[in-house]
């Protein structure tokens, strides 16, 4: 039986590369003055550049979670087609969205009992979600079958490392991703947070380092690490408007390693939003988060 591997926009994957691993995805939304946006529609571009100057000249935007219905709808287009589905999604520990995923599936089971609905919760955000999707489309291509595709996701999602600077943690702490007191490092002069997301799919601070420089060495040494058979493997890289540094951060790690693709993408305003500019991020697979 054939299925159709879905996602979400916060699996941050080029546009390009949506299309040529044949994935489909369910576009969240954001919103500014009372105007929704599309996080993601099929043939069209978000101006991320001038989303984050936005951002910087201190527009607020908030996010919304896709709803039962919606996810229902998402579902259905495949399912109408006799297809299986295998839906990789966000972090439960960020958002609800995996729950509406949830009441959605028990919904079609009834209504589509000879389908398989697969859910994996990846516990993983941006690139570090969409890395693993992309090693799941790689496994389907070559002829796995879905429980092979999902068994592999659910025994590898908690080695995909996350680790990643911002430029300002206030951000974070206005939607609720990180305490109020955690935020308070943003604010000392020099001093950049470097974070990752545990094994409860959450945001954790880890470090204070010194300068903006050292903060992006900081990801480096934390893959050192941890990184397990680095030769092939897919490594990704989310930055917030900030691709001189992402760049900066892709030389110092191709260097050290030859990995089969290095992903760099800016991230969505869906995370964006959350995180801000000048959010760097680094995701690989190592021997735990």
């Amino acid at each position: 039986m054939s299925f159709q591997i879905l996602t979400d926009t916060c699996a941050n994957l080029p546009y390009e590369m949506v299309s040529e691993l044949g994935l489909d995805i369910c576009s969240l939304l954001f919103i500014s003055e009372g105007e929704t946006y599309y996080s993601y529609k099929e043939g069209e571009n978000v101006d991320l550049e001038q989303f984050y100057e936005m951002m910087r000249n201190k527009k607020v935007f908030t996010t919304s979670q896709i709803n039962p219905g919606e996810f229902k709808d998402f579902f259905c287009k495949y399912l109408d087609q006799g297809k299986d589905i295998l839906y990789i999604g966000f972090s439960s520990g960020l958002s609800g969205m995996m729950q509406s995923a949830v009441i959605a599936k028990a919904e079609l089971d009834e209504e589509y009992p000879d389908r398989k609905i697969i859910l994996v919760d990846t516990l993983c955000a941006a690139l570090g979600e969409g890395v693993i999707v992309h090693y799941a489309a790689n496994m389907q291509k070559e002829g796995k079958s879905i429980e092979e595709v999902a068994s592999w996701v659910e025994e590898n999602k908690l080695r995909l490392c996350h680790w990643f600077t911002v430029d300002d943690l206030m951000f974070l702490s206005r939607g609720g991703r990180v305490s109020a007191t955690s935020a308070i490092v943003g604010t000392i002069v020099g001093v950049k947070p470097v974070m990752h997301v545990d094994n409860e799919g959450k945001l954790i601070l880890m470090d204070k380092v010194r300068g903006r420089k050292q903060s992006i060495r900081s990801l480096v040494d934390h893959m050192e690490k941890t990184i397990t058979n680095p030769d092939g493997q897919i490594v990704g890289i989310s930055h917030g408007d900030c691709i001189e540094d992402a760049e900066y951060l892709k030389k110092l790690i191709s260097e050290k390693y030859n990995f089969s693709k290095i992903i760099v993408n800016c991230l969505d305003p869906v995370i964006g939003s959350h995180s801000g500019p000048g959010t760097l991020a680094l995701f690989f697979l190592g021997s735990e988060r």
